[in-house]
């Protein structure tokens, strides 16, 4: 009631006002009508808020009761506003969110997708997995893990490495035996790409006087190599003789794995007739005489200013020569020309160690009419400070090397001012030494005369 009379009294007061400016006004009466028509709407609005109370409350009671309303609708501008504060036109903030909404999207479709296909390999396994036990026989329980485990025959899991056709033939006349590397098949894939890069090395123990190598076939299990090899041994010696011919897989920059041997006693051999065979690859063997290591070295040939530059990269898995069961290993770099020993250097000593790391560079000056002469031989040793110096292994390379040797010669001349480097397994002294056959000369000291 406090609230009508309120209202009432601010009527009052309105039509008081308005019939005054009525009065000067040339419009007749409008504005007053329109006045009441105003207030009356603002009276019946006032009146649906007021909350009717008891008869006996007075007007001026303190016990009032409180209005109040709840907004029915957020603000209509709250979400322009929020946009508003991005430091971004519209469009781009729209383009991002359909973006996060589109990898959203995709990201809950490939995770439904991943889930469908585990499902169904998991349907699938679960069915090759069953076990059909109609027609199995035997009384024990291996019958029913194992079907037909009678016929399975010990150690033919082994995995096959291929097999090897090869030819033999000795000349008794002349002391020559000729060994012939025809092809190979079905070898033991060694590379990523289930394939491998074979070559055969051919040697004959217990000498091994010299070791014969084919060429390199790129990326196949069937290779044909078509290669004879010929070696000066005395009848007498092919009784106690072996001849080994190992498959080895191609690697440049690290060492080359043995995909399989063949390995054959000359003793039980019939030499009436030429042989010509397929055998099988076996496990290379581990009782052979002891491994040498291996040294990676880069070589670089520029023609038209006639260097030759020999970069001793590194070694590994050398050959112990002290009692420690290390060694103190060095490597000398030395040229050979005409049979004759030429140029030569040598690197530092890396104290008992047999995995060194060199990475030092020599440079020789070596014309192009000389380079195809030259042989160029690399050797490593160990130091001694009390004894002579023992030589660990050898390795040459030139036009007349042979396998891996030979190839790291040619792709050098074949790459110009290019720097080419590749892994070798070094080979006995005596074997080198026997293949280049030196002429011995001798040196007066303090002269440059040679005899």
């Amino acid at each position: 009631m406090w609230h009508i009379y309120n209202v009432f009294s601010e009527l009052s007061t309105t039509m008081t006002i308005d019939r005054t400016m009525a009065s000067s006004s040339t419009l007749n009466g409008t504005r007053f009508n329109y006045s009441i028509t105003v207030i009356l709407t603002s009276i019946t609005i006032t009146s649906s808020f007021v909350t009717p109370t008891s008869a006996t409350t007075a007007p001026n009671a303190h016990n009032v009761t409180k209005v109040t309303t709840k907004p029915t609708t957020t603000a209509p501008g709250f979400l322009s506003s929020l946009l508003d504060k991005i430091p971004l036109p519209r469009w781009a903030i729209y383009a991002i969110i359909t973006l996060i909404l589109l990898v959203i999207l995709i990201c809950v479709v490939c995770c439904c997708v991943k889930c469908c296909c585990k499902g169904k390999k998991k349907k699938k396994k679960n069915a090759d997995q069953k076990v059909n036990l109609k027609g199995i026989s035997g009384t024990t329980t291996t019958a029913l893990v194992q079907p037909g485990a009678e016929e399975v025959e010990y150690g033919s899991a082994t995995q096959r490495r291929g097999k090897l056709l090869y030819s033999l033939e000795y000349n008794a006349g002349c002391s020559e035996m000729t060994v012939g590397v025809k092809e190979a098949s079905g070898l033991k894939a060694m590379d990523h790409g289930e394939t491998s890069d074979p070559y055969i090395k051919v040697y004959i123990l217990p000498k091994k006087s010299k070791t014969f190598e084919t060429k390199v076939f790129r990326k196949t299990l069937n290779p044909v190599f078509n290669e004879n090899f010929k070696y000066q041994i005395p009848q007498k010696e092919l009784s106690e003789s072996t001849l080994v011919m190992q498959v080895y897989d191609f690697k440049r920059f690290s060492k080359h794995d043995v995909i399989g041997e063949l390995r054959l006693q000359l003793s039980s051999v019939d030499w009436n007739h030429v042989i010509e065979e397929w055998r099988d690859l076996s496990e290379p063997s581990n009782h052979e005489q002891d491994q040498l290591g291996d040294i990676c070295f880069s070589l670089r040939y520029v023609p038209t200013a006639s260097k030759l530059t020999v970069v001793i990269l590194e070694a590994k898995n050398l050959k112990k020569m002290d009692l420690g069961g290390s060694s103190d290993p060095y490597v000398k770099v030395q040229l050979i020309l005409d049979k004759k020993k030429w140029k030569k250097k040598r690197t530092s000593v890396k104290k008992q160690t047999l995995n060194p790391y060199f990475n030092e560079s020599f440079t020789f000056e070596v014309s192009f009419e000389q380079i195809q002469r030259v042989q160029l031989v690399i050797s490593v040793w160990d130091h001694d400070k009390v004894s002579r110096n023992d030589a660990i292994g050898k390795i040459f390379l030139g036009c007349d090397a042979s396998g891996n040797q030979l190839r790291h010669w040619a792709d050098m001349l074949s790459n110009p001012r290019r720097p080419v480097a590749q892994w070798h397994t070094l080979l006995s002294a005596e074997q080198v030494d026997s293949t280049l056959a030196l002429k011995h000369t001798l040196r007066i000291p303090f002269t440059n005369m040679a005899f």
